[in-house]
């Protein structure tokens, strides 16, 4: 895999992971492309189940 193409999934997670963290819902999901989408819900279900855990 391309450096290029990692680093853009490693952002979209962490982008998915900061509106995790932040309440936001996931159908706000900025992303179309299925790869690119499923890394942004990654992140975000990552940061909703932290979320659940300290609060």
């Amino acid at each position: 895999m391309k450096r290029q193409k990692r680093d853009r999934l490693d952002r979209a997670h962490s982008r998915g992971y900061q509106a995790g963290i932040t309440g936001r819902p996931k159908e706000n999901c900025p992303y179309q492309t299925t790869d690119t989408r499923s890394h942004w819900l990654g992140g975000w279900r990552l940061a909703m189940s932290e979320r659940s855990v300290f609060a």
